[in-house]
């Protein structure tokens, strides 16, 4: 996992509370892996795109960008229900301690309620189009808050405040949102045709070698069979394998070591990479054998000279730790 994990300058001494959670979270998420799906699956689950072909958070209605932090804290405290339970008094409750889930979608922009001052706060933060989240642990001592508040009482950590946080994960990545990386041009040559089927098809030539998610799929397909658009039998493997095109998934630790043979970019448990190959010629690195010949990946413009191979199907691949 990228990022700082467990970073900034230590623990915060002289705060056994803060320390204890801080280990807690450690233990639970070590990698960081579990939060950082629970970031991109809110993103997710507020885009719909399965219903609606949204992908960008400047699609979404206010009301519904200002629901996020609710969503996240929901998610989180089911995600780790190892090492969260509910508050009585704010929403989480780790290793005995209180503390509140606070999210803002500007970096710093946390509201803090009268019932936190002297408690600690869980601070998140995330920008699906930089393609990173955070989320840190400080206490609202009143040291570290602003003197002014609102109509409602709540203020805002001071600058030195959000210099004290201790930083559990500081600009993590997230896993891919491929269309929000593509030119629009590219975007509306992926949604221009009229049926699911057709745009899974698009989608897969025109991203080759990069990682595509589940939710990227969904969202092109627009249909809740989306992962049947991806699979042999009438689905994009099938159907572009005379482009040359083979589609290996991160569901398959076989399909895994195809993509890795070939030295292109590794689809994780639900995820595509979609590849080009033509039939490799003695000598050449980054081979891989598959229905009795030996294959490459296409370089760009050249021409397919072989219908593509089928890929082995067999055990699904572990979640990487």
């Amino acid at each position: 996992m990228g990022g700082d994990l467990f970073s900034s300058d230590g623990l915060t001494a002289g705060d056994d509370a803060l320390d204890r959670v801080l280990q807690a979270w450690k233990r639970a998420d070590p990698s960081g892996v579990r939060v950082a799906e629970v970031f991109r699956a809110t993103f997710d689950q507020l885009y719909d795109g399965v219903h609606t072909g949204r992908f960008r958070w400047d699609q979404l209605y206010k009301t519904e960008k200002t629901h996020f932090g609710t969503l996240l804290e929901i998610n989180l405290r089911r995600e780790l229900a190892d090492i969260i339970t509910d508050g009585q008094v704010l929403d989480y409750r780790i290793d005995g301690e209180e503390i509140d889930c606070k999210y803002s979608q500007s970096d710093g922009g946390w509201m803090i309620p009268p019932e936190a001052l002297g408690r600690l706060l869980l601070v998140t933060h995330a920008n699906d189009a930089e393609g990173w989240w955070s989320v840190g642990i400080v206490r609202a001592d009143p040291a570290n808050l602003r003197l002014s508040s609102n109509r409602d009482q709540k203020t805002q950590l001071s600058r030195s405040g959000r210099a004290d946080i201790q930083w559990i994960s500081h600009h993590a990545p997230l896993a891919p949102n491929v269309l929000l990386s593509l030119p629009q041009t590219e975007v509306d040559r992926i949604m221009a045709p009229t049926t699911g089927q057709a745009r899974i098809n698009e989608l897969c030539r025109v991203v080759t070698n990069r990682r595509i998610g589940r939710n990227t799929i969904a969202t092109v397909a627009q249909q809740d069979d989306y992962m049947k658009r991806v699979r042999y039998n009438g689905g994009a493997r099938s159907l572009l394998a005379s482009e040359g095109y083979i589609i290996p998934g991160g569901d398959y630790e076989a399909h895994r070591s195809v993509a890795r043979s070939l030295g292109a970019a590794v689809p994780e448990p639900g995820e595509i990479v979609s590849l080009r190959v033509v039939p490799a010629r003695a000598g050449e690195v980054d081979t891989v054998a598959l229905d009795g010949q030996v294959w490459r990946r296409a370089d760009p413009g050249e021409p397919v000279t072989a219908p593509a191979p089928m890929l082995p199907e067999t055990r699904r691949a572990r979640r990487s730790p």
